[in-house]
Parts: C-alpha cells; sequence; structure tokens
C-alpha cells in the first residue's frame, strides 16, 4: 500500500511539473475565442494610439509617449517587458498644426496642403506674394529683387519627399533662394497627399542647423489655380501658419517587447509584431496603429485567457520601420543566437483587413491544420478561415532589408508566414489611398476586421507555441 502512495506521488509531481496538457491547452484556446468575439479590445488600443497619441515620427514626443504606455500595458497583463534602445536621434521633431489661404478679391480660399517631417514651419503667419520658381542663373538674377519675402511654386509633383534646400542645380535654385530669404517652397501634390520627412539629412540634422525654410506640398487642384494667377500676373498674396517644432535634446527610439515566457522550452519563440512609430500628418491608425494594436490584444486575450505557452511568445512593437526598418534590424543583429529557435514570425504592417487564411509550405501544412483547427471548426468566428497548400515555388529570401520588419529576419532563413487579409464585408478600403497620406486615420480601420486578426493571432501563435517541435524551414525559401 504505502509503495502504491509513492507511486501516485511521484506520478502526480511529474504531471505537475510537465507543463500545460492539450485538454488544458485546448480550454485556454477556447476561452481566446470567446474573449476575443465577445470581450475584443483591438479598437481601444487604437483609439489610444491614433486619437489620444496621434502621429508618432521618431524623435517626437509622441512616439516616446507610444512606447511609454504600450509597455505599461503589457506590464499591467503580466508579460516581462524589455524596452530596447535602438539609436537617438540629434535633434527631436513635433508636429503642431497648419493653417493656409489664398488672400485675393474673394473671400479667402483655405488651403489644404500639408509639410514633410523634419521640415521647418513659419514664424507665426507669414504672408507674401506667389512667383514661379526661376529656372536659370539670368532668371534669378531678374527676380532678385522679389523673391524675398515671397513664396515659390517649385516644378514637378511631390512624392512626399521634401526639396532639397541645401544645394543648386543648372535649372534649380534652392539653396540660393533660402539664403536669399524666400517665405518657402510649394509644390504640387496628388491628393491625398502623401507627405514623409526629410530622409537626407535626418540623421546629421541638429540644433544648430535646423531647417529654415518650409516646404509646402499643396493640393494639385488649388496649385493648379494659383499658377494661372501667377502666369497671369495678378496680384494676391498666400498666407500659411505652419507649425512645426524641434527639440534641442537628443531622442531616443526603442523597441518594446513583452515576453510570455515558455513553460518547457523558453529558448524557443514565436514572434507577433507589427510597427510603433508612424508619420504624423495624420494619426498613424493604418500603418501600422493597426498592426500594433492587433499585437496588443493578442498579448491581453493570452495572458487574460491563462495562456502557458511551451515556447515563449514575444509580442514586438518595433521602433524606426518608417525610417528603415531600424527597430528590427537592431534586434536581429543583437539576438543572432534566437534566429534558429524562431518557429514563426507573424507581422502585421499593410491594410485594416481581416485574416482569413493562411497558405504554407506543404512540410508546414500538417501542423497549421492542427493548430488552427479550432478557428477553421469555429462557426461563430467573425468570418470563416481556412488553411491552405501553397503550390507556388517558394521565394528567395531577401537581401538588404526589404518592405516591412519582417525582411531582416526571412533574411536568416526565419519562417515569416503571415496571414492573408481580405475584406469579406465589401468595405471598399483602397490601401493606396492611405499609405503614407493624410487620410490614415482611425475611421479607415473596421473594427471587425481587427478583431478577428487579433483573435486568429493569438490563437494561431498560441498553437505553434505547444507543438511538440519547432515549425519546419523546408520549402519557407528558395535558398
Amino acid at each position: 500500500m504505502k509503495h502504491c502512495t509513492i507511486i501516485l506521488i511521484v506520478l502526480s509531481v511529474s504531471l505537475a511539473t510537465a507543463g500545460p496538457s492539450r485538454a488544458q491547452n485546448g480550454k485556454v484556446t477556447g476561452k481566446i475565442i470567446e474573449t476575443g468575439l465577445n470581450d475584443n479590445r483591438v479598437m481601444e488600443h487604437l483609439d489610444v494610439l491614433s486619437n489620444t497619441i496621434g502621429g508618432r515620427p521618431v524623435g517626437s514626443h509622441a512616439l516616446e509617449d507610444a512606447e511609454m504606455w504600450a509597455a505599461d500595458l503589457m506590464r499591467s497583463w503580466g508579460l516581462e517587458v524589455t524596452v530596447e534602445e535602438v539609436g537617438e536621434l540629434k535633434t527631436g521633431f513635433n508636429r503642431g498644426p497648419w493653417f493656409g489661404r489664398m488672400l485675393d478679391d474673394s473671400d479667402g480660399m483655405s488651403l489644404h496642403f500639408t509639410t514633410p517631417s523634419y521640415t521647418a514651419g513659419t514664424k507665426g503667419p507669414q504672408t507674401g506674394r506667389v512667383y514661379m520658381e526661376p529656372r536659370s542663373r539670368k532668371d534669378l538674377d531678374r527676380m532678385k529683387g522679389v523673391l524675398p519675402g515671397a513664396w515659390v511654386l517649385v516644378g514637378g509633383r511631390s512624392t512626399g519627399w521634401p526639396v532639397d534646400q541645401t544645394r543648386d542645380t543648372d535649372t534649380t535654385f534652392y539653396k540660393t533662394m533660402a539664403e536669399m530669404g524666400v517665405l518657402g517652397f510649394i509644390q504640387s501634390a496628388r491628393t491625398p497627399i502623401t507627405t514623409l520627412y526629410d530622409r537626407k539629412h535626418l540623421e546629421e540634422l541638429s540644433f544648430t542647423n535646423l531647417p529654415k525654410v518650409p516646404d509646402i506640398k499643396l493640393d494639385e487642384h488649388q496649385y493648379e489655380t494659383i499658377k494661372e494667377k501667377v502666369l497671369e500676373k495678378r496680384i494676391f498674396f498666400l498666407e500659411f501658419d505652419i507649425r512645426n517644432h524641434f527639440s534641442p535634446k537628443p531622442v531616443k527610439y526603442h523597441n518594446i517587447i513583452g515576453a510570455l515566457k515558455g513553460t518547457k522550452h523558453p529558448d524557443e519563440y514565436v514572434i507577433i509584431s507589427g510597427h510603433l512609430d508612424a508619420f504624423d500628418v495624420a494619426t498613424g491608425s493604418v500603418d501600422d496603429g493597426n498592426g500594433s494594436s492587433v499585437t496588443l490584444e493578442a498579448a491581453r486575450l493570452l495572458t487574460s485567457c491563462g495562456a502557458r505557452p511551451e515556447r515563449t511568445i514575444l509580442f514586438c512593437l518595433w521602433t524606426g520601420e518608417e525610417f528603415g526598418l531600424w527597430g528590427s534590424k537592431y534586434y536581429v543583429e543583437h539576438h543572432m543566437e534566437q534566429m534558429s529557435k524562431i518557429s514563426n514570425l507573424f507581422n502585421r504592417d499593410g491594410g485594416p483587413l481581416a485574416a482569413t487564411s493562411v497558405t504554407v509550405p506543404e512540410a508546414m501544412y500538417d501542423d497549421f491544420v492542427q493548430v488552427c483547427k479550432p478557428l477553421t471548426s469555429e462557426p461563430d468566428l467573425f468570418f470563416p478561415f481556412t488553411v491552405n497548400k501553397r503550390t507556388d515555388p517558394p521565394s528567395p529570401r531577401p537581401k538588404n532589408g526589404g518592405h516591412s520588419d519582417y525582411a531582416y529576419f526571412a533574411e536568416q532563413g526565419v519562417p515569416t508566414i503571415s496571414f492573408r487579409e481580405t475584406d469579406p464585408a465589401g468595405r471598399y478600403f483602397d490601401y493606396r489611398e492611405i499609405w503614407h497620406t493624410e487620410r490614415d486615420l482611425f475611421y479607415q480601420c473596421p473594427a471587425e476586421y481587427l478583431r478577428q486578426s487579433a483573435l486568429v493571432t493569438a490563437v494561431t501563435a498560441f498553437g505553434i507555441a505547444n507543438l511538440p517541435h519547432l515549425l519546419s524551414r523546408e520549402g519557407a525559401y528558395a535558398d
């Protein structure tokens, strides 16, 4: 009898230390789905990022606020949080409001325009006449008496980048005109207006060599109206008030990483990620508030439902994606020991659509079918979900970065399977309309699409973390 008691005690101890059972995992997965359907808070996270904090370029107070908020939120859910310093800029940038109008014999047309990040504002409301830019040294000399204190219409159509005010060419004289004291440069821009940042000079910018002359990207229709008036030599004025502000102190930027530690294989990983930085003429809701919010809600669903994965799940909010994948590149370079132990990276950085399927190589197919069975068999999911086997040849690994934060991981052979995101409810979404434009706003993100995506991401990542092995890398890449 004593011998049997000892056996029972040993058995109970071994079960208690073996990690969560398949039945326990099934209960947790069921709870994740129930919570994701009935108490999904992804839009609350997006509301804070978009409408409370706003656009978040590297070097801004808004990005610093977003980093602190996201880190505190993850800690409140019980995650181990790392605030990983990636770098610093010599000076910061913060955008205030901007206004413009045309002053003529009408009531004053309100102007529709933007300015790239890290370009100059005005010195309060500034009013001046308007001239076409000189296209030769002879023209420049003829206009030297009228250009100081004037707005200058420049040629070409804006792609979002500022004109280079540090140099002249044979036909463009931005440097000379800036030194002469023009009020600003105005360039035609297709609507919705795409607005980026001063990429060429960003990292060398300091508080002692700030840009002096505003760079205005004006609605192409208004530009043509103004150009016509200029060519007809009508007398009228433009007034702009642009509150672009710079910070005299260096500004650090960080990756925010939350870890749900694995119970059995803590040094093997599944990663869920999005990027926290965003351009700031809008609110960065789609690119990439939507990916950051889905990442955060997946973390909340897992922690609130008692998930104890066998592998560590990392929830990564990258920094500096828009400025060159700075955060994810830094992470890969400084965590090379992890690269062979990452089962998959799920990076969300596209339209705010619904995750409705996943297509995987043959070597992964059976594992994904097993992992996603709770989703494919769930009748009350927001939208049906399927698992498909890839039939086309795999692509080669990217080299020297790529279009989003998956790229440097993929270079190291890490699987970066992503969900197929669709528009099943027919919301007539056009990513090109909002990508890096003034329309990257909260209303562009359908709630049921983000809720589905957070739920699907949480369930799939949890299932992969509990597989008896890492996902096979066979067929993930062509090389």
